[in-house]
């Protein structure tokens, strides 16, 4: 059997200033908007574990749960999660996390985002395969989420503005 890697990466070119970007990323509650989690009134501080309900469809049961890791402005967000934490009956708490980290970068008339993920080789064996493969598909929907919600941000700010 071929051994899962330990990582990987997905970049997407964004129509949308760094900054518009760097805001979806680390305000929260717009994070939780696009990414599906309720994180009304929360904060990302680096050193500190911030949690909310998953509102995505299928996922309610889920406690998303991470540890922000740095936040360095316009530049790099990165958390620490357990990967594909869904099942309610299993406790991960012991279980090694993998890092995810946000790097912007301009690029054209946008914004480079690489999003990458790492720690896979630590996961329990019985775990590695299915959190690595479930969490490199969502990262590819995730990304047309976002995508999608710094269009409507940009049509919402066109209107008002008008």
């Amino acid at each position: 059997m071929k051994p899962v890697p330990n990582s990987f990466e997905r970049k997407i070119t964004l129509k949308a200033s760094r900054s518009h970007v760097w805001r979806a990323l680390v305000d929260a509650e717009a994070f939780g908007q696009w990414f599906g989690v309720a994180l009304e009134g929360r904060r990302f501080i680096a050193g500190e574990w911030t949690q909310g309900q998953v509102t995505y469809p299928g996922y309610e049961h889920v406690l998303w749960n991470v540890l922000i890791e740095r936040v360095e402005p316009q530049q790099l967000f990165s958390f620490r999660w357990h990967p594909y934490a869904v099942n309610p009956k299993i406790d991960y708490s012991q279980e090694p996390t993998t890092l995810v980290k946000f790097e912007l970068q301009d690029f054209e008339d946008g914004t480079l985002l690489k999003v990458s993920e790492s720690g896979f080789a630590h996961i329990p064996d019985i775990r590695q395969k299915e959190a690595y493969y479930m969490d490199s598909r969502g990262w590819e929907e995730q990304l047309s989420r976002l995508e999608q919600f710094l269009a409507e941000s940009a049509r919402a700010r066109a209107s008002g503005s008008a």
